[in-house]
């Protein structure tokens, strides 16, 4: 079955399978075919398939392939964002994990909440505790994990304005898209708890003119979200004036956190109405109004962020799920995704394909003997061809024994001979292996293991004519099961 896509009104995409799919230009659209819809996570690839024809053959592509291969840039692609047309909403994350469900979940793009990171990663409250190193180690996982531009949270810059500029350049190599200062004192606190206190306007400014220098100092397009927490500290007028240097000094982004009403969401989007605002709805009970998105795009916000969703529902069901089996019972079918959508989830079914790519054949057939005592407290014979009449040792990458003699003569000549006879007096194994391949006795019966019998072998009694002597006994004893392992040169 064949499905197709309109292009530019008269292209269509023609899929043969859910893996490849087929472009041709058609003069008319065909309307017997439903479109094609793609998981959030992919994007189409087009390569040409002959020069010589219009066709072109392309495949979905996950969206991580193509960052990691160098085709996008995170902070343009933010950039991107802020300048097509409507709001776009971002979930906090707080992990690689809870990343790649924003990106899978169709999101074009998300924060990171330092609220969240401190919970997830310290078990603490979001009040100036966590640090720098500990918000970048997290913020490269999170930014490794998926393809989307994240904005990271970079609290007060963690100390002067020499360490904003270091927090930025940390948060450029870490992978961010865009990093959010605020004008807080340290140590700093959450954004609708009390406590809040901002330095002053001139040292606001200066750390968002650091930020500014750092970014051209690596040579960098990370987009500087400028917040200020004044409307709770100080006042709306305090809030107004801050975010309008902000914007005179280069921020690409303004934010007043706490604002507490719609009018206050007003007069904050009516400032500098060509730089993007962002929003920031606190779920559960926070000080701002928490209006949708189309009401949000209405008062003139560019971006829209929902910093406690994914903590907030994963600490409720993790609690959910600690009380049903504290009381013995497991949590319910519905609370949980499957083991294998868990799997999918996560990568396992990709990881499985990809590994597909480099599995190798062996040249020759594998054979095996092996001496298994856990199981059953026999040995055990495995051969490719199922012979159990003439079991062949496998010896892989074995140390090769060779004292600059021929090896037509000497230690290559001769074969060691492994005999184990059990506690019950029955004969358990009876081989022999040339003597030239030691390393792979080990594998044969682990007993062995720690014992040189190399330099047995070099101690060796020898004959008249230099090679070792018939029969020698190299070792004799019982092992921890009390079976008699002996070895022989023949």
């Amino acid at each position: 079955m064949s499905f197709s896509a309109s292009l530019n009104g008269h292209e269509r995409l023609l899929l043969s399978n859910q893996r490849h799919l087929h472009f041709s230009a058609l003069p008319k659209p065909n309307s017997n075919f439903p479109p094609i819809t793609l998981p959030s996570h992919q994007r189409l690839v087009f390569a040409p398939t002959d020069p010589s024809k219009k066709d072109l053959c392309c495949r979905a592509r996950p969206l991580r392939a193509i960052a990691a291969s160098g085709d996008s840039n995170p902070s343009k692609e933010l950039r991107r964002i802020l300048q097509s047309p409507g709001i776009h909403q971002g979930p906090a994350c707080f992990d690689a994990l809870s990343a790649r469900l924003v990106e899978r979940a169709g999101f074009e793009l998300c924060f990171t909440s330092g609220f969240s990171i401190s919970a997830a990663r310290l078990g603490m409250p979001d009040t100036g505790l966590i640090s720098y190193g500990e918000m970048v180690d997290q913020g490269s996982q999170i930014t490794q994990a998926v393809s989307i531009p994240v904005i990271g949270d970079g609290d007060n810059g963690y100390g002067n304005h020499i360490n904003v500029k270091r927090t930025v350049k940390g948060f450029i190599r870490a992978g961010f898209a865009g990093i959010l200062l605020e004008d807080q004192v340290s140590p700093k606190a959450c954004g609708h708890t009390r406590g809040r206190k901002v330095v002053s306007r001139e040292d606001a400014v200066m750390r968002i003119k650091a930020a500014i220098d750092a970014r051209e100092e690596s040579g960098s397009d990370i987009v500087i979200v400028a917040r200020t927490d004044s409307r709770q500290a100080v006042s709306l007028e305090e809030s107004l004036w801050r975010s309008r240097a902000f914007a005179d000094a280069g921020a690409d982004v303004l934010f007043i956190d706490a604002l507490a009403s719609r009018e206050e969401m007003k007069a904050f989007c009516e400032i500098t109405p060509l730089l993007p605002k962002l929003a920031n709805m606190l779920e559960g009970g926070g000080k701002t109004p928490i209006l949708n998105p189309i009401e949000l795009e209405e008062i003139g916000f560019k971006l829209v962020a929902y910093p406690l969703s994914l903590i907030g529902v994963s600490i409720q069901a993790m609690q959910d799920a600690l009380t049903a089996i504290k009381s013995g019972r497991i949590p319910p079918p519905g609370s949980m995704p499957s083991f294998d959508e868990m799997k999918e989830t996560l990568g396992f079914n990709a990881y499985y394909e990809e590994e597909k790519r480099y599995t190798t054949i062996p040249s020759q057939p594998s054979f095996g003997t092996g001496y298994y005592p856990a199981e059953k407290n026999t040995y055990m014979t495995r051969t490719a061809t199922q012979d159990d009449n003439d079991p062949v040792v496998e010896v892989i990458t074995p140390y090769v024994y060779d004292d600059s003699r021929s090896r037509s003569s000497g230690i290559w000549s001769r074969s060691l001979r492994i005999k184990i006879t059990g506690r019950d007096g029955l004969e358990k194994l009876d081989i022999r292996v040339p003597a030239g391949f030691l390393e792979g006795i080990t594998s044969i019966v682990p007993g062995l293991m720690g014992v040189n019998i190399k330099e047995m072998l070099d101690d060796a009694v020898v004959e008249a004519d230099g090679s070792p002597q018939r029969g020698k006994v190299l070792l004799d004893f019982n092992d921890t099961l009390g079976d008699r392992i002996q070895v022989f040169i023949e």
